[in-house]
């Protein structure tokens, strides 16, 4: 029988301070700048679904909903409230990259050198700087690969219900959850890690992670599995694709292109080097999600959680390498490398630049625009950027033809937006203005139908006007909202008085459902 020591339990004042230094100061990064400029499109939309908390929606599970509740809650409607635990999720990645680092038997160099390249990425820092699923993933996947490499060093079994709980609760944030527990079964049974098989607490924990999963997949059941059309849609009408090469060439620019010799490493050091040969289950399971993301040629930053644990293991090795080479120099020049990058590609991150120092810095380093996910034409802005301009100003030109209606009529009048950013806007921002409940065909919106309304009177916004005559006698063109930095599809956005409806709106609304 194999006699092996128990893995000391990991104990986190073990882990270098520098590593806390530098989470306290990406929080403290977030908590000062991220809310320079504005809602971003989808925090609108998770605020407005958290006003109807569910088990599921179309196009998410429900967790980002609960936290966007969980935040006007406890803080309010701010900008700052609403970014506040995508902040904390931000330093909590940096801390545990850093004790990923020293699991795998790296120095306080090394801890700090992986948390330094993880606050250098200007992907972690973008994710992080507003609500959205992807500000949480990498944690639910970092913690599940430290308990694995807990357990492969010896740690109780017993663990894997952690790990169980972990993934489970990870599925109720993202789906892509599922991708990660299949590339870490198959890494399981191509490395020497499958005797884990053999214990019965691997199933219990797949059996927990499955049941905390059911209400979602039930929600989905009963709706028709609207996930999958999201999905597919967006393939065909949405993203952008892109080949295996500049697939590559993004993760570098996500990551940092200075930071590329980190991560890099870490390959080498789960396939290469002797001292990361007990952690190899960490390597394969980044190989096979490599594998799968490009084989179903999905988006590029899909990927962006299964790098700490490549950035922990680039940090271990490049200690030991600095150390037999006894480059002391090197000590000092990497983490100032990938310091210096982290600097020059922060105002892609988070937005520390008012926007015309932004702009201007933009020309200047001469990239921002090219990284496109998404087909909508980009403006003089980066995306992420440019869906936080416009939705204040939409809503108060809506709020102006609105107002101007006869006050019989306002009291039936539907606000008709044509996608979720615009109606999350009106209902966000709206209640300055007294204005009703806005109605959208898209997405989850769909689903909360048309809210009563007969159509008799509707306003409706960004709608196209060939799907508006469809369905009324009178489309009467009222206002072109101008939005200077927003996407362009938000930029000259047509508002339209709509009247005589040729059938109940209830009747009609399938018309506008609109998944993607």
């Amino acid at each position: 029988m194999e006699n092996r020591e128990p893995a000391p339990a990991f104990a986190w004042r073990n882990t270098a301070g520098i590593v806390f230094v530098l989470s306290g100061l990406t929080l403290l990064l977030h908590l000062l700048f991220s809310g320079r400029y504005g809602f971003f499109r989808d925090e609108l939309y998770y605020i407005a679904c958290g006003h109807h908390l569910a088990w599921g929606y179309v196009d998410q599970p429900p967790l980002v909903a609960l936290i966007a509740r969980m935040s006007e809650a406890l803080l309010g409607r701010s900008l700052f409230a609403i970014r506040f635990f995508p902040a904390l999720a931000g330093a909590a990645i940096v801390l545990l990259a850093g004790g990923l680092a020293g699991e795998l038997g790296g120095g306080k160099w090394a801890q700090g050198l992986a948390a330094l390249a993880i606050v250098a990425a200007p992907a972690y820092l973008a994710f992080d700087s507003f609500l959205s699923m992807n500000a949480f993933e990498p944690i639910f996947w970092t913690l599940c690969s430290l308990i694995a490499l807990r357990i492969l060093r010896g740690g109780d079994a017993r663990l894997w219900m952690l790990f169980g709980l972990v993934a489970g609760i990870g599925l109720l944030n993202k789906n892509s959850v599922l991708i990660f527990g299949y590339a870490i079964f198959v890494a399981l049974l191509l490395t020497p890690a499958r005797r884990l098989f053999r214990s019965p607490w691997i199933w219990l924990g797949a059996a927990l992670a499955l049941g905390i999963f059911v209400p979602n997949l039930l929600w989905q059941w009963r709706h028709g599995w609207p996930q999958i059309h999201v999905v597919l849609n967006g393939r065909l009408y949405k993203d952008v694709p892109v080949s295996s090469g500049q697939f590559m060439v993004q993760q570098a620019l996500f990551l940092g292109p200075i930071a590329l010799p980190v991560w890099l490493a870490g390959l080498w050091f789960y396939f290469g080097a002797r001292e990361g040969k007990p952690a190899r289950l960490l390597g394969v399971t980044y190989v096979v999600l490599l594998l799968v993301f490009l084989l179903l040629r999905m988006k590029t930053y899909y990927l962006l959680p299964a790098y700490p644990p490549l950035v922990a293991g680039g940090a271990a090795a490049w200690e030991r390498w600095l150390r037999a080479a006894k480059w002391r120099w090197a000590r000092v020049a990497l983490p100032a490398a990938v310091a210096f990058g982290g600097l020059l590609t922060l105002p892609y991150g988070v937005p520390v630049l008012p926007i015309a120092s932004f702009l201007r810095y933009q020309r200047v380093v001469g990239v921002g625009r090219d990284v496109k996910m998404e087909r909508d034409a980009t403006g003089v802005l980066p995306q992420l950027y440019a869906d936080m301009f416009g939705w204040r100003h939409i809503t108060a030109v809506v709020a102006q033809v609105y107002d101007a209606l006869p006050a019989e009529e306002r009291q039936g009048c539907a606000l008709l937006a044509w996608n979720y950013g615009e109606a999350g806007a009106i209902d966000h921002y709206g209640r300055r203005y007294a204005l009703p409940a806005a109605i959208s065909g898209h997405n989850e919106y769909y689903l909360w139908g048309p809210r009563g309304y007969s159509g008799q009177c509707v306003i409706a916004i960004g709608v196209p006007q060939s799907l508006l005559e469809e369905m009324f006698g009178s489309v009467e063109w009222k206002a072109s909202v101008v939005n200077e930095y927003s996407m362009p599809v938000e930029d000259h956005l047509p508002i339209y008085l709509c009247r005589r409806p040729r059938a109940p709106l209830a009747d009609m609304w399938p018309k506008l459902r609109y998944y993607i």
